[in-house]
């Protein structure tokens, strides 16, 4: 597909956030703020079929609110939203665009897509920002879902929405969330009853680097200068380094068995981390693991899609110790030889 480019690339804001965090309510007053003589555009994904959000959106002369409907534009196929948004760029000719994806999109996934080289001529991105409703930071049911979690690790910019509306547990749990969030360096703003002005979210887009690698144990086999393997199914390890840390993590197969008491021995002798978070199948059921430097939590939670493991350090290291030692907690290893032969 051919790309019309503008003349400059037009600075692009992914504004996401969980269902109700009042992504759009932040949308209208950034909308709000356009100089006369510029013209805006808006891309908009509703999951449904009928759109709601556009008819709530400026409809005055400089703006143009454009909506995808059906799906998500963050993991569906890439098609229809490159056309619209190529449509969008070519037709209008904005100064400035904004997207809102669905409150139920992974916008890491629109953030890869949008920054791939083809687009890079057409739209400048700028710091992706996921809105959280800080009146509901108490709720925990609301918090610990996978995606509310994906939303608040991919953004660069953090709003709490209903700042005015929130209580001493929402403020708490504000207060451990960007303890948690802490290697992140993410910026955070409230809005209340004062607003987000445009320049607190006008930042550039800061990439983060992520490598997706064969298990340590099936690198150790390999020959020296041999290229890794594609990875396209689990297990694999990956490492991502973002402003100063790194992240270390392992996705495994759900019908992989781990044993419970060895394994949270396991993380509580881990030395000199800054989060740790996880999702087991274990022999007492699948269990939730994130600690934090002042408090190691776990529970029980409903089954996951796969075990997986994330270690945040400030610091380089040999993560092979770990891999042997986190596979020795498994009560059915053989799984492991297996899989990873097919690799």
């Amino acid at each position: 597909m051919k790309l019309i480019s503008p003349t400059q690339a037009v600075p692009t804001h992914i504004i996401s956030g969980f269902l109700g965090a009042g992504k759009t309510t932040l949308l209208k007053h950034l909308l709000s703020q356009k100089p006369e003589n510029e013209v805006w555009a808006v891309l908009m994904n509703e999951f449904g079929q009928i759109g709601v959000d556009q008819q709530m959106l400026p409809q005055t002369q400089g703006y143009e609110v454009k909506e995808l409907l059906g799906g998500c534009l963050c993991c569906s196929s890439q098609l229809p939203m490159q056309i619209a948004l190529s449509r969008l760029l070519s037709e209008t000719k904005p100064n400035r665009l904004f997207i809102e994806p669905t409150g139920l999109g992974h916008p890491a996934q629109l953030l890869e897509q949008l920054t791939e080289p083809h687009w890079q001529q057409s739209i400048a991105m700028r710091a992706l920002v996921t809105v959280v409703d800080g009146s509901r930071l108490h709720d925990r049911q609301w918090t610990e879902q996978n995606l509310y979690a994906d939303q608040l690790k991919a953004a660069q910019i953090i709003v709490v929405s209903h700042a005015d509306r929130m209580d001493f547990a929402d403020e708490q749990a504000l207060e451990i969330l960007q303890t948690e969030y802490r290697a992140y360096a993410q910026t955070w703003l409230r809005s209340g009853q004062v607003d987000i002005a445009l320049e607190q979210i006008d930042q550039p887009y800061i990439g983060t680097e992520r490598k997706i690698q064969p298990l340590l144990k099936i690198q150790k086999t390999l020959l020296a200068g041999q290229t890794l393997p594609e990875i396209k199914q689990l297990p694999y390890h990956y490492v991502e380094t973002t402003q100063g840390y790194s992240v270390a993590g392992w996705k495994l197969p759900k019908r992989w068995l781990f044993d419970f008491y060895p394994l949270l021995d396991l993380l509580c002798e881990q030395q000199n981390w800054l989060r740790i978070k996880g999702i087991f199948h274990t022999n007492q059921g699948w269990k939730t693991f994130n600690f934090n430097p002042q408090q190691f939590n776990y529970q029980s939670s409903e089954e996951g899609i796969d075990n997986r493991i994330e270690i945040i350090v400030q610091d380089q290291r040999d993560w092979q110790h770990f891999e042997d030692q986190l596979f020795q907690c498994q009560l059915n290893a053989d799984n492991t030889d297996k899989t990873t032969q097919q690799i």
